[in-house]
């Protein structure tokens, strides 16, 4: 069989959050691409292979559904920053439809229920904020060099010795 590549079927290995972040980034690439399908039907498998709580039930679908060509926009330029180490400047509307221009120093996209977030260090608080992507109005590079963070200090949901990650009004 040409193209076929098999494999020993052995137990899938469990997956950490920052695993997950990256992966769940890399399919915000695809959006509708010819190999989104494929790609987000493996996570689905790789991620099905054990039972999980609802909360996790409802994040899974959200990962492995494609975004709207807009969102896919703005993903493709916060990852290339993120790539790039580079400072994105973002039109947001927080929860209460106030807008803001901030600065902020991306880390991480991550999946949780039913919404997509960008991780960062926003300039503007001067801490570690969490963007809901439907809420990023508009996302562009500055060009400027934003300081390597490591992404699993930044994501929730991990015991820490300081403060923990706190969100800007994205709940």
């Amino acid at each position: 069989m040409a193209n076929v590549a098999t494999h020993p079927r052995t137990a899938p290995t469990a997956l950490s959050a920052a695993e997950i972040a990256a992966l769940a980034l890399s399919l915000a690439h695809l959006g509708t691409g010819p190999q989104a399908m494929t790609a987000r039907r493996a996570l689905h498998t790789l991620l099905d292979s054990t039972p999980h709580d609802d909360v996790v039930a409802t994040t899974l679908a959200t990962l492995t559904t494609p975004l709207d060509a807009s969102t896919s926009d703005r993903a493709r330029v916060i990852a290339a920053a993120i790539t790039e180490h580079r400072v994105v400047r973002l039109c947001y509307g927080d929860a209460g439809a106030n807008v803001t221009i901030r600065e902020v120093e991306p880390v991480t996209c991550l999946v949780h229920r039913d919404h997509w977030y960008l991780v960062g260090w926003c300039r503007m608080r001067r801490g570690v904020r969490a963007f809901r992507f439907d809420r990023i109005l508009a996302a562009e590079s500055t060009g400027l060099l934003a300081r390597p963070r490591r992404a699993d200090s930044y994501l929730p949901f991990q015991r820490r010795k300081t403060n923990p990650v706190h969100a800007d009004r994205t709940r």
